[in-house]
């Protein structure tokens, strides 16, 4: 039975498809690669009014937020820029790492960080407002005028990606100060990154504790196999992913830390028997590829859980289902927000931080001397970005 979540999300891309023929002649589209990757704009006037509105009546508060932005947009440049280049000497020297960079979709596959679809749709749009939102509004506190918002499509060879965008005066902004002009480029990063904690309080504070008197542990889930140029004991012996490990020999293993410890007191080339919810398997243990003295088994393991006997029949299955569903909204909104608020600083090309960076640059240095080595810059971590993407999806193994 196909899965409702991939079947939503084909569903979705061909109505934007279907949306993006319709409205084509009011678009405003951008070849990258021609006819196979492009960038569609459909502008309104949506929001200008509550920009306005709110920039009027608080106007120092956004200013001096606009400007505090600046200092984060700098620092978060620093980490992004630091974990980009520590990743890629880890891919070259630590042949199992993995990447650090991946795309972002509601579909399962190598080199795509997979969120379901309805956590997908609903955190795109979050981030996608929030972001733009605050560059119009701090654009409008510094009187800049916003000449059109809208909703954005990155498509590959049919739209994949929805984006929202707000459009400030270029030529009016280029004539501002640095400062103001860093202000307004900082200012979606900002605004996700601030909302990836507000996401991380309203789950440590709300949620975590209601889903810890829902629920109870219910053995261990087998998530994924570890990948190494060979076949592991897991997969080796015939376990499925999605399977519940429930007792090794005569050890039961409701926790995550009972089969670690269990392990720990194995050696490679040791017999054990794993009792699933599916099935048992005789699996000889190999050496740990980071530890060779070390059992190992080979497989990614979560924490399995179900919904408590006891809340079930107080309240049914739909309120508990509806609260852990919620629960892990705010945690995709929590990772997505701050990873792409820290990936959009990156000091590259259109990016907020490539412009933060640019504008700097031309500061220390003259706009020439200063816009060459932004090129450069620019070119070094696109080039680390593709490296990484590349080894996302298993091309490095090819060679």
């Amino acid at each position: 039975m196909a899965d409702f979540q991939i079947v939503a999300a084909v569903l979705f891309v061909i109505a934007l498809a279907i949306f993006v023929y319709i409205k084509r002649k009011n678009l405003e589209t951008k070849q990258v690669i021609p006819y196979f990757i492009y960038f569609s704009m459909y502008k309104t006037k949506l929001g200008l009014s509550l920009m306005d509105s709110i920039s009027k009546k608080y106007r120092k508060i956004v200013m001096s937020l606009g400007y505090f932005g600046i200092l984060v947009g700098f620092i978060g440049m620093a980490i992004i820029c630091y974990a980009l280049i520590n990743n890629l000497y880890t891919l070259f020297t630590e042949p199992e790492a993995t990447s650090g960079v991946g795309l972002v979709l509601p579909f399962k596959g190598k080199g795509i960080f997979y969120v379901p679809f309805f956590y997908w749709i609903i955190s795109i749009f979050v981030i996608a407002v929030v972001h733009e939102f605050s560059h119009g509004l701090i654009a409008r506190a510094h009187n800049l005028k916003v000449k059109s918002s809208g909703f954005a499509f990155l498509a590959i060879v049919i739209p994949v990606i929805p984006a929202a965008f707000v459009e400030p005066d270029e030529k009016a902004l280029r004539k501002r100060p640095h400062k103001e002009q860093l202000s307004v480029f900082a200012a979606g990063p900002l605004a996700n990154i601030v909302t990836a904690f507000f996401c991380l309080a309203i789950l440590y504070y709300a949620f975590t504790p209601m889903v810890n008197a829902i629920v109870e542990p219910n053995w261990i889930k087998i998530s994924d196999y570890v990948e190494g140029g060979q076949k592991f004991p897991a997969e080796s012996s015939g376990m499925q992913i999605g399977e519940l490990i429930q007792q090794v020999d005569d050890y039961p293993t409701p926790y995550v830390e009972n089969l670690s410890l269990v392990l720990k007191n194995k050696k490679p080339d040791d017999v054990v028997t794993i009792k699933t919810d599916k099935s048992s398997y005789r699996i000889k243990l190999a050496k740990n590829p980071e530890n060779e003295s070390s059992a190992f088994l080979g497989a990614y393991l979560e924490q399995g859980t179900k919904i408590n006997e006891g809340i079930k029949s107080s309240y049914g299955e739909f309120l508990p289902n509806a609260l852990l569903w919620m629960s892990g909204l705010f945690v995709i909104l929590f990772i997505l927000n701050l990873g792409i608020g820290l990936f959009n600083l990156v000091p590259l090309g259109p990016l907020d931080g490539g412009r933060m960076m640019q504008l700097a640059l031309h500061k220390l240095l003259d706009v020439d001397r200063g816009n060459r080595v932004w090129n450069f810059i620019g070119l070094v971590f696109f080039l680390i970005i593709l490296i990484n993407l590349a080894a996302g999806f298993g091309l490095f193994k090819i060679f």
